[in-house]
């Protein structure tokens, strides 16, 4: 008679000694920290009470999320990036070293923020009334925003967009965007972005083993 191998249970987590899980919050009414299984805490990291996350979770060195946060199934939140609180994040979300996540804010399925992201939620900082209305962005699915990207309250970039670095983000995209600049401005489609190949040559004597072509082919290839 066949019999299935008998499956372990995943770990709760496993974290490093300085790891601080279920960090107590003023909040009478906060329910403790909700964590799945299978997670990887790395040292630093502070988790607090009052939030859910799902399985896998990811964490590098100085990660915190603060309470009444709801995550998803294997999320990555790399060094020094902070989640503060009433945030709501989809499932299999990136977030590199060094960005910031206001308070309220969306981020959909497989959305990606590269390292320096700000995240802002109060459009007249230092007005009760703006204070009042606090809010982040809503980031649609599979959005890709670039390095060092600062996007403002309330906007909405569309699914599938795509931010380029060091933009400013004041209004919102479309889904399938490619925008770029201070204010960002939509500027063509992903999908008629061309091929990473036309844009690069070898480069054989750097670590960095790829360079930007240059001469009238580059140019006619630029965003």
């Amino acid at each position: 008679m066949f019999r299935e191998p008998e499956r372990r249970p995943e770990s709760p987590a496993q974290a490093d000694p300085d790891v601080h899980i279920g960090y107590p919050v003023t909040r009478a009414d906060a329910d403790p920290l909700k964590l799945g299984p299978g997670a990887r805490l790395r040292s630093g990291t502070v988790l607090y009470d009052g939030t859910t996350i799902g399985r896998g979770l990811q964490t590098g060195h100085g990660v915190v999320i603060r309470e009444a946060c709801t995550i998803g199934d294997d999320v990555s939140i790399w060094s020094n990036s902070i989640v503060d609180y009433g945030c709501r994040i989809g499932d299999r979300v990136k977030i590199h070293c060094n960005c910031y996540v206001a308070q309220f804010t969306d981020l959909e399925d497989d959305v990606f923020l590269a390292p320096g992201v700000t995240i802002g939620n109060d459009l007249y900082p230092g007005d009760e009334r703006s204070a009042q209305l606090m809010a982040g962005p809503r980031i649609g699915a599979g959005a890709q925003i670039g390095i060092n990207v600062t996007i403002l309250p309330f906007v909405r970039i569309g699914a599938g967009a795509l931010i380029g670095a060091g933009s400013v983000v004041t209004r919102d995209i479309p889904a399938g965007a490619v925008a770029f600049g201070n204010p960002a401005v939509p500027r063509r489609k992903v999908a008629e972005l061309p091929v990473i190949e036309t844009r690069v040559t070898a480069d054989g004597a750097s670590a960095s083993p790829y360079r930007l072509s240059t001469g009238r082919r580059a140019k006619e290839t630029l965003p």
